[in-house]
């Protein structure tokens, strides 16, 4: 995704769900993907729900797990950032160390180790990255889930739907809610995992992961 990891964070670049959501399209035409099996995680929620219901792309499965699909979206921090870029992009270096730290650390429910703390955060700890790093916050409009959040009951491919039961980012009871406006959509909930279930029950997901594609094909 532009602005993520190690591409580009230049501040002309756009990088909003609605500009994500189009490349994504772009991008599996250009691989010549007809009808992957996609597994999507937050931002990638909305973006692959987006590019399905308004660009056309095709998958053969599903896999939405603790996405950004339903209004409202974001936490506290998440708000205040988005109506003040410019201030937090201007804070101290070492202040903005420890609120990127905070943030990012109280998605796991189990607590990240120093490595995968410092995995995370690095991208967005340079100067550059620092200013990026609010740039995308107040990019993520909610509007871009409101465009389609009244659709989901159009898609028809399988759908299967992983949350932590831990999520203290997006409530779990968002994964219910999402399962009821999907046709057919299979729902799991992982315990003891929170936003970041990767890192709090990466086996877990793992299996359910396996469990789903083995039954689909």
């Amino acid at each position: 995704m532009p602005g993520y990891g190690q591409s580009s964070m230049h501040p002309d670049h756009a990088v909003d769900l609605g500009t994500q959501s189009e490349l994504l399209s772009d991008l599996l035409r250009y691989w010549e993907l007809e009808s992957p099996h996609l597994v999507a995680h937050d931002y990638g929620g909305a973006v692959s729900l987006r590019a399905h219901l308004l660009h056309g792309a095709s998958y053969a499965s599903l896999a939405l797990v603790d996405v950004v699909a339903l209004r409202p979206w974001g936490s506290g921090f998440f708000r205040l950032v988005a109506a003040n870029p410019e201030v937090f992009a201007a804070q101290p270096p070492p202040v903005h160390r420890g609120a990127v730290e905070a943030y990012i650390a109280g998605a796991s429910h189990r607590g990240l180790t120093p490595e995968q703390l410092l995995a995370l955060t690095s991208p967005w700890l340079s100067p550059e990255g620092q200013v990026a790093f609010y740039r995308q916050i107040a990019a993520a409009d909610e509007r871009f889930t409101d465009e389609i959040q009244g659709r989901y009951s159009e898609i028809q491919l399988p759908v299967k739907i992983i949350w932590g039961s831990n999520d203290s980012w997006i409530p779990a009871g968002r994964a219910t809610q999402l399962a009821q406006m999907i046709p057919g959509a299979d729902l799991e909930l992982i315990d003891d995992a929170g936003h970041l279930i990767q890192y709090d029950a990466p086996v877990q997901l793992a299996m359910a992961l396996q469990r789903w594609l083995i039954g689909i094909r």
